[in-house]
Order: C-alpha cells, then structure tokens, then sequence
C-alpha cells in the first residue's frame, strides 16, 4: 500500500510538472516574450500640410495661375463668385461647358472648385440676374445703394422670379451635387452680392422669410452630397440653413476699426451675430469659412495684430481662408506669423501611437490598436478612411481598408466671445486622443515572411491617400513606413486532419 502510494504521489508530481512545463511553453508561445508586440511612436512634424477640403483658398484664379500664391503656401480650393447670368445665360440652359471647364482647369492645379451663384448687383448697368429673366415675365426692381441710384435687381418674392430662381438651384444640384471636383457651393443667390442683406438701401428689399426659407430648402434638396455654406447674416435665416447641415461663411475677418471708430466686425459683428443665431457649434458638422476685409495688406498697414486675428479664426473653427488673391504682406514676422496660422487652419491628422502583433498566422484577424490627435482647428469633414499596406521583400503589395474614418476625431476649444477672449484670444489647444481599434481580415492565402507594414488615409471609394498626416516619413506616394510584421502559415499534420 505504501509503495502504491508513492506512486500516485510520484505520477501526480510528474503530470503537475509537466503540467507546468506545457502551461509555461503555450504561454511563452503566445506572449512571444516582451516583444509579441510592435509599438510605434512617430515623430511630429511642423510642416504646412495642403490636404483637401481646408486651408488657402485662391481667388478666381487656380493656383497655377496665381502669381500673388507663394511656393512655400500650397491651396487644394479654388474659390470664385458669379452672377446667375453668367451661369445661365439662356433661360433654361445653365452653361455646363463654362462650369466644366473650370472644373477641369481647378482639378489640373490641384485643387476642388468652391463657388457662390449671385442675384443682386451693387454695379450700375451690370446686374447680375439674366437679361432673359424680365422677358419670360419676372418683375425686376429698381432700387439705390449707398446713394447710387438705378440699380436693377429682381424681385426675388415675384412668382415668376421664384419659381425660375428654385428651378436654377435644382438643376445645378442634378449636375453637380456630390461632383468630386467641387468642394463646397454658397447658399448666396439672396442679397447684395448674395450675402443674405439688402443695407444701405432706402429701397431695396429681402424677400418674405417664408420664401427665404423656400430658396434654402431648395439649396439643401439639391445639394445633398456637396457641403453647403451659408453668409453670416443671413441672422434667422442662418439658423435654419445650419439646422438641416449648412456651414456658415463670414467675410471681413480682420476688420479692427476700419470702417468706423467704434464698430467694427471683429469687436462687434460676429459676436452678435453668431451666438444670436445660435450656430457655434455648426462646426462639428460642416465647415466654416473665412474671407478676409480688405486684404492681409490693411491689416499690416493699420498695425493690427496678426496673432490676434488668426487666433480668432482659429478659436472660431474655420477651416478656409479667403485672401482674394491679393499680394502678402511685407514686414517682419508676417511670413512667420500666416505659416503658425496655417498650420493649425483645418484639420490636421497626427498618429501619436499605434500597436500591432509582431507575428501573426494567414487568415487571423490583424488587430491594430491607435491613438490619433486632431492638433487642427476644425474636423474633416468626410469620412476618408484609415488603411494599411502589407509590402514583402519582393516588392509585392496588398492593400487593406479598415473600418475607421477620420471625420468625427475633433479639434480642441476655448470659450469664445467672453471678455478675456475678446481681450486676447487664446491659443487654440489641440484635440482630445481618440483611441481607436481595427480590424483587418488577412487573407488565408498569403504567403509567409516579413512584410513592412504602412498606413494611410484613403479617399471615400478609392485607395489613393488623400491625406497628409502631421507626422515624419511620409513618402512620394502618400503613404507612411511604421513598421514590419511577420506573417505565419499554419501547418496542419496528418493526425490533426483526422
């Protein structure tokens, strides 16, 4: 009985070692030891970064041809501004062949189109509705501004002019609603040179808020892909046009006295009319843009602060700026000073962290875990997605589309409009860190060995990068090395088979 029991004892001992020993191998196996994992920390970088949809927006001129555009400062928008005249000429036929070829013109410089349509003309004996416009029975008005007279502009509440004003919206919108050459359209065909007022006029009139609203309903009907922005004073009308999506767009940042002694629209505009119309938060959901008053030129000559007025833009969320093309600023620190600006204006990507396994087996699920920063002023406004390139050492590529996208990751934000901001807008602090986690199906096919591991953001139905990120080592096809992975088969034997 004895010796039986010491050899339970013995056989007990032996199965909890080698339980041990096993438990310990299968652990050891899976952990890989400290270096299962590849951490990756790339290094920021300060560069201006000219990605889609954000930034310097050059002046009915592309890029290529705007010889006020400096080579250190890049722009991907082209902004212009038209009578409805100009875009329909003949009634019932928008010139498609005009707009086309801006288009292209826009596209070949690198850039996407952004344009405002306009009714109402402060020009003697250039309006800018349609000659045809009276002859098919609208009612034109003659009205002043700011003491000129005979000004000819059409009633925007006559029923002929409404019902072919909505029907020119709607057919610009079958065209080109969602177009990949256009980057965002003015909901501007009401007012003076369509900014939603009709001051400094004894005589002119805004028409009925219920036919206002009909104009923007139209606008936000047609337009359902293309993001739609909408003139600051627009005031009720705003309000609406931001509830169903619309972004807003201001002009005249930089004005600091310049009109008047004690007005002006940095001091006083702005901030009554954006908390009144309740649109602060427009920015989360669509862009906001700026135009500058006058140009960079008058904010320098009158002494103004830069810092002051760029940190406003900032704190604002706008994600353009409009400089009509003019000539830069001469001065000590003005190059210094718009370079800071830029590179904070939009969004601004930045990878602060990513992991992923050091081995993995063919057909497993690549987990990568993230950490992402939008050091920017505003959000990306579509949902361009995050991607991974596996190369191996023949050169050979796959590309993978993740299930991320970028356009909710937000910048950071100061109080605005309160006394010390007024005094001195603040530095705008960067994003909060938003954690993400992927998930990429490796095919069962793929073959075994090292492969560089790359990433990406990628366009909405392409696997093109469109985005510049704020990091180090991005190369001439737009994609940034981080890392290798080694990629396993599994083998199976005959036994596990059976």
């Amino acid at each position: 009985m004895k010796a039986y029991r010491m050899s339970v004892y013995f056989a007990a001992f032996f199965g909890f070692v080698l339980l041990v020993l096993f438990g310990c191998e299968d652990a050891a196996r899976k952990s890989d030891r400290p270096d299962a994992t590849v951490k990756v920390l790339p290094g920021q970088i300060d560069e201006i970064l000219s990605n889609p949809g954000m930034g310097w927006q050059t002046f009915h001129h592309i890029a290529d041809d705007d010889k006020n555009l400096p080579e250190w400062l890049g722009s991907t928008v082209h902004y212009a501004r038209w009578g409805w005249d100009t875009l329909e000429p003949e009634s019932g036929k928008i010139d498609y062949a005009f707009l086309d070829e801006v288009l292209g013109q826009s596209r070949r410089a690198g850039q996407r189109l952004a344009f405002r349509a306009m009714c109402c003309s402060t020009r003697t004996g250039n309006p800018y509705h349609p000659d045809w416009l009276e002859g098919v029975g609208g009612k034109i008005l003659t009205c002043d501004y700011a003491g000129t007279q005979g000004l000819l502009v059409p009633d925007l509440d006559d029923p002929v002019v409404l019902e072919r004003h909505l029907d020119f919206i709607r057919r610009l919108g079958e065209r080109y609603d969602g177009h990949p050459d256009i980057d965002h359209i003015d909901i501007g065909t009401v007012g003076w040179w369509g900014e939603w007022h009709m001051s400094s006029s004894k005589t002119a009139k805004m028409p009925t808020m219920a036919n206002r609203k009909k104009i923007i309903d139209a606008y936000t009907a047609a337009f359902r892909k293309t993001p739609l922005l909408m003139l600051i004073g627009g005031g009720e009308c705003l309000t609406y046009a931001v509830s169903k999506g619309a972004g807003w767009r201001a002009d005249c940042l930089g004005d600091m006295g310049g009109f008047s002694k004690t007005w002006c629209h940095m001091c006083d505009a702005y901030p009554k009319l954006i908390p009144a119309a309740g649109v602060q938060d427009a920015f989360k959901t669509a862009p906001i843009a700026w135009e500058s008053c006058w140009d960079m030129r008058r904010w320098v000559k009158e002494g103004w602060s830069l810092r002051y007025i760029f940190n406003y833009a900032l704190a604002l969320h706008g994600s353009y700026l409009n400089n009509k093309s003019a000539p830069l600023p001469a001065g000590a620190n003005v190059r210094a000073e718009i370079e800071r600006f830029l590179r904070r204006l939009g969004y601004r990507l930045v990878l602060k962290e990513l992991e992923h396994p050091k081995r993995i087996r063919a057909g497993e699920v690549l987990i990568v875990t993230m950490k992402w920063q939008n050091t920017g002023s505003a959000p990306c406004y579509r949902p361009y997605r995050l991607a991974y390139r596996l190369t191996d050492k023949d050169g050979r590529e796959q590309t993978f589309v993740g299930n991320i996208t970028v356009e909710k990751w937000m910048p950071g934000s100061v109080e605005t409009f309160i006394e010390e901001f007024m005094k001195e807008p603040p530095d705008l602090p960067p994003g909060p860190i938003v954690d993400v986690i992927d998930h990429i199906i490796l095919p069962d096919d793929i073959s075994a060995g090292k492969y560089l591991f790359d990433i990406a953001v990628v366009g909405e139905q392409t696997t093109e990068p469109v985005v510049q990120l704020g990091i180090e080592g991005r190369m001439s096809d737009g994609w940034y090395p981080l890392s290798e992975i080694e990629i396993e088969i599994e083998i199976v034997t005959e036994e596990q088979l059976k």
